[in-house]
């Protein structure tokens, strides 16, 4: 048993923020509260299942993302951490009362069916075949056997060093986000034995972890975005960080299975606290890049993505629902994104150009979210229906310099 709590557990005091700017290129299209206080998600198919820390776990119906309803909830006993769901089961970890699985067999009647009791703190867990891996805040990764739904049994252990916030499991390898013990890697190629074969430090505390392909994505609280090479999975090596302006506590980098890949496969999706989500590019993976984000009233703790969409469990408003557009024309990350000098930032078919002294015909040209050119502009109105929906930039070639601004072309 180790014998101190980490600070980001004791999160039942804290403020939100007000709302802030976003980039233009993230859109929040949908929204649905949670009675209390929303900490973590999954979604697959037409739900999400948001893992309320109050509130027990809540079915969410995201067949139209701009109409999300919660069409179901299941009562479980202490506070629901975070959810994964496999096959028609969702697992919950539930803090001190351990795992519980739930059929969804009927989303709109979610049911117990089983449980089985950590010895810690049940933070987080990851499904993969017949086992859930349980990341117990103080007692290691916990190998939950689940092939009888009803009888769940704990098949085999590993305590690792610092405290399991978030688990991935890829394949034959489990990876630990374990606080200030950074990225832990644990063969369960023998579930009833499992092994720590390599580990990577972190510069902060650990709090989340996606893999995919050979790299983890670790959520650090300290410094952002964490990308580690796990090609060899013995020997985890750091690659690249993007910093962020928050505490990045949840991760995920991949669309669900079986479902379009959506506009930015070659994104990280990170959870930011104050800071709602952030989106960084990983088209490099030694130099990740943020290209995009939205502030949100409450603070940002789990994050989903599924085909075209983003899911923030969010603690002010419960799951937020986003779109995003494009992204590669550079911007200041941190900055509000408005609309100067009478330049429309929202436009739907026609482009407005205020009229200026120095803007002279064809003297501003519009680019597309690379930055290629796709049309040139004049002063007045420009017919911009036939283009696809999205961000695009505006270059006006102005007496002193070139300004660049944003807009977003909607239908």
């Amino acid at each position: 048993m180790k014998a101190s709590v980490p600070a980001f557990c004791l999160i039942l005091f804290l403020a939100g923020v007000a709302a802030g700017a976003d980039s233009l290129n993230v859109r929040l299209v949908g929204r649905c509260s949670t009675p209390q206080y929303a900490f973590g998600l999954a979604v697959t198919g037409d739900h999400a299942y948001v893992a309320d820390l109050t509130a027990r776990l809540r079915v969410v119906s995201i067949s139209d993302p701009s109409h999300v309803l919660e069409v179901g909830y299941c009562d479980t006993p202490a506070g629901a951490n975070g959810v994964c769901v496999n096959g028609e089961y969702a697992y919950v970890a539930d803090g001190d009362s351990g795992l519980r699985v739930i059929s969804i067999a009927d989303p709109e009647h979610p049911v117990e069916t089983g449980c089985w009791y950590s010895p810690g703190y049940a933070r987080a867990a990851a499904a993969a075949g017949d086992y859930v891996y349980v990341a117990d805040l103080f007692a290691g990764v916990r190998i939950v056997s689940v092939s009888d739904p009803a009888h769940p049994v704990e098949v085999g252990c590993y305590d690792t060093p610092g405290f399991p916030n978030d688990v991935a499991v890829e394949g034959n390898y489990a990876y630990v986000a374990a606080d200030t013990a950074g990225l832990r890697v644990v063969s369960v190629a023998d579930p009833a034995n499992p092994v720590e074969i390599g580990h990577c430090d972190t510069p902060g505390a650990a709090l989340g972890v996606a893999v995919t392909g050979d790299y983890a994505y670790v959520a650090d609280g300290d410094s952002g975005l964490r990308v580690i090479s796990v090609a060899d999975p013995a020997n985890p090596s750091y690659v690249g960080d993007c910093h962020t302006p928050g505490r990045a506590c949840g991760v995920c980098v991949f669309a669900a299975r079986g479902r379009d890949p959506g506009p930015r496969p070659d994104c990280a999706y990170v959870a930011n606290y104050r800071f709602g989500l952030r989106v960084i590019s990983l088209a490099d993976p030694a130099n990740p890049v943020e290209v995009g984000y939205y502030r949100t009233p409450g603070l940002a703790l789990g994050v989903a993505v599924d085909g075209d969409c983003v899911f923030l469990a969010e603690s002010a408003d419960g799951m937020d629902v986003f779109e995003l557009f494009g992204v590669g024309v550079e911007d200041a990350p941190y900055d509000e994104v408005g609309a100067p000098g009478g330049m429309s930032s929202v436009v739907k078919g026609v482009l407005r150009l205020s009229p200026s002294a120095d803007l002279k015909p064809q003297a501003a040209s519009l680019l597309d979210a690379a930055g290629r050119k796709v049309t040139e502009l004049e002063a007045g109105a420009n017919d911009v229906s036939p283009l696809a929906p999205g961000v695009y930039f505006v270059r006006k070639a102005e007496a002193q310099e070139q300004a660049v601004r944003k807009v977003v072309v909607i239908r």
